[in-house]
């Protein structure tokens, strides 16, 4: 694989953990198929294991609480790739917020994605989110 291919694939790689932040923080459950394959597998301590797309459409629709709103900053990206597969992994800090307030609640997490070339560019097959900490404010 050519140098130029690489640093490509992981800065493709990157955004796709960005789009996945934004996607969160905007809430647009529909757009999950910009950065899931259909088959994704989801493990996170609030969801439990998931499996498929719309698995995890259905979970987000229900985990949303009213008025509560999240800003996740994701930060020490690391992406290894190979081939049309990739493994990536970051920490994230989640602010969850209401308008016009402080954070109510600040969580730390760890993200370990694997990550697949598709025709579509690079989408998450698999995701795992481990809590590192939490603070209530």
């Amino acid at each position: 694989m050519s140098t130029d291919t690489l640093t490509a694939d992981r800065i493709e790689i990157a955004d796709l953990f960005t789009r996945f932040a934004r996607l969160l923080d905007e809430g647009r459950w529909e757009d999950l198929d910009t950065v899931f394959t259909d088959d994704v597998a989801v493990h996170s301590p609030r969801g439990g294991e998931l499996r498929g797309i719309d698995k995890v459409l259905d979970f987000m629709r229900q985990a949303e609480v009213e008025g509560e709103h999240t800003q996740h900053t994701t930060t020490d990206l690391l992406v290894d790739v190979d081939g049309d597969q990739a493994a990536a992994s970051a920490n994230s800090i989640v602010y969850y917020y209401r308008d016009g307030q402080a954070p109510h609640f600040t969580g730390g997490l760890r993200q370990h994605f694997t990550a697949v070339r598709t025709p579509a560019g690079w989408k998450i097959r698999e995701v795992r989110i481990m809590p590192a900490w939490t603070r209530e404010n």
